[in-house]
């Protein structure tokens, strides 16, 4: 190994060297296809043991000063350096990542400790630290963090778990599109956002389907917010049209040429945010944007400047939370088993994100998904929803039978949201809970009601 190692360990007889943070972070994350297939990865079980013991010792401040890509390389970089509060970090400032993991699991660290930490953490803090906790850390610290958002109801809440309605069509044909969004209403889903992934991304492809949504919520006082998960430039052309944007989308990653290849860059999500909130459209709350992340992004773009995944994603929450959310998403396994191969990634994956995403102060949800071709099935998913909804994740995905047949992969379904709120006692958003009760779609904010074929729901949908 070459002489210029700055962490090693010897263990066994044998010598392991770590020449730079950015190795000791690759080499520290548990087993993942992605990291392979970038050459980053520990070459054995026993040298990402060493890595992790060796971050272990890494005192926090070291991210402050040993910058994994250049800061006059990258403007997500500038971005976590020119925000970082100095203030807000002085708790745990004289902390190492072991220290910092010890600190989070302390009984007294709650969730008004976390919520006034959150501004002082860099993700790559937090991903340092998730490297070396187990599922159940990841779990417990994530269950008592808080984060609560607003739009047309109160997102976050305690003994509450929210749900996408994701009514996608091959064709995005408007009478299928509206009878997947009955079919969800009717399953009280929808809270999150009524959220449409178009086949065609186009501004009267989009203008279409927002007009079908608004007309939906209008018509029935339906207290959510609705999203065509367009291109940014293109939703920024429909609300100069005067289309009904609520909240605006956009996929982002960790690293100024990820976002470059998503046709991105800090400015325009400013822009974006400034259009959608000069409409005024919320009516309890100001938050108006959706992000969906994923592990891999920047890999796969070859713009993940030999950071590892998991980092390079947790890089990615920096630019979300500079443009306070409504949502975050991180879609874990919908990239592929390249970069995360089987259910064991995904679920670690999952876990991994949503903690990280909710100890830098973001609502976050996920996506809990896989695609055909990954070592994953729907009992791997049922896992995943379980452990995320004991860690209090804001949001999951409710897609008509777990199966998007528009984007071709699989996820969790309506009734997935019933299995989780029933087993854990969690119920919807209050203003859509209430609605639900009006509309006597479920009672006590959890059992459906038998709904007759003249509800008005439905009636709509056959119009």
């Amino acid at each position: 190994m070459p002489n210029s190692s700055i962490w090693s360990l010897n263990s066994g007889g044998l010598r392991y060297d770590f020449a730079s943070l950015r190795e000791l972070l690759a080499k520290a994350t548990p087993r993942r296809s992605g990291d392979e297939l970038a050459g980053l990865a520990a070459g054995s079980a026993e040298e990402r043991v060493a890595a992790q013991l060796c971050l272990a010792e890494v005192p926090l401040v070291r991210f402050r000063e040993d910058l994994l890509i250049p800061y006059e390389d990258d403007e997500v970089t500038r971005l976590i350096v020119d925000t970082h509060d100095a203030a807000a970090f002085a708790p745990v400032a004289g902390l190492t990542v072991g220290g910092f993991r010890e600190w989070l699991l302390r009984y007294e660290t709650d969730e008004f400790a976390l919520a006034a930490l959150a501004p002082g953490l860099t993700p790559e803090m937090v991903a340092a630290v998730s490297k070396i906790m187990s599922n159940q850390d990841l779990i417990l610290v994530a269950k008592k963090c808080r984060v609560v958002t607003a739009f047309r109801n109160t997102l976050g809440l305690p003994g509450r778990l929210a749900v996408r309605l994701q009514p996608n069509h091959p064709t995005d044909d408007p009478k299928g599109i509206a009878a997947s969004i009955v079919d969800g209403l009717l399953y009280g889903c929808g809270d999150a956002v009524i959220g449409i992934n178009p086949a065609t991304d186009s501004v009267p492809a989009l203008e279409t389907l927002l007009r079908l949504i608004d007309e939906i919520i209008r018509r029935y006082g339906i207290p959510t917010q609705s999203c065509v998960l367009a291109h940014v430039t293109t939703q920024l052309e429909a609300i100069r049209r005067g289309a009904p944007v609520d909240l605006v989308f956009q996929s982002i990653a960790g690293t100024e040429a990820a976002n470059k290849s998503f046709g991105v860059n800090l400015a325009l999500l400013a822009e974006a945010r400034d259009a959608a909130l000069s409409l005024g459209r919320g009516t309890v709350g100001s938050n108006v944007m959706y992000f969906e992340t994923g592990q891999g992004s920047a890999l796969s773009a070859g713009a993940h400047h030999g950071v590892d995944q998991q980092t390079c994603e947790a890089r990615a929450y920096a630019v979300a939370r500079r443009f306070a959310p409504l949502l975050v998403n991180t879609v874990v396994g919908f990239i592929g088993p390249e970069y995360l191969y089987d259910g064991k990634q995904i679920i670690r994956a999952g876990l991994e994100d949503h903690f990280c995403g909710k100890l830098l102060g973001l609502p976050m949800g996920v996506d809990i998904c896989y695609t055909n071709h990954a070592e994953a099935d729907q009992d791997d998913m049922d896992n995943l929803l379980t452990l995320l909804g004991v860690a209090g994740c804001n949001y999951i995905m409710g897609i008509p039978g777990a199966d998007d047949i528009m984007l071709g992969y699989q996820s969790t379904s309506f009734h997935d949201s019933h299995y989780l709120r029933q087993a854990l006692g969690l119920k919807p958003a209050p203003e859509f809970e209430a609605w639900l009760e009006k509309m006597r779609i479920v009672a006590g904010g959890r059992r459906l009601l038998p709904v007759g074929k003249h509800h008005a729901l439905i009636d709509h949908a056959l119009v």
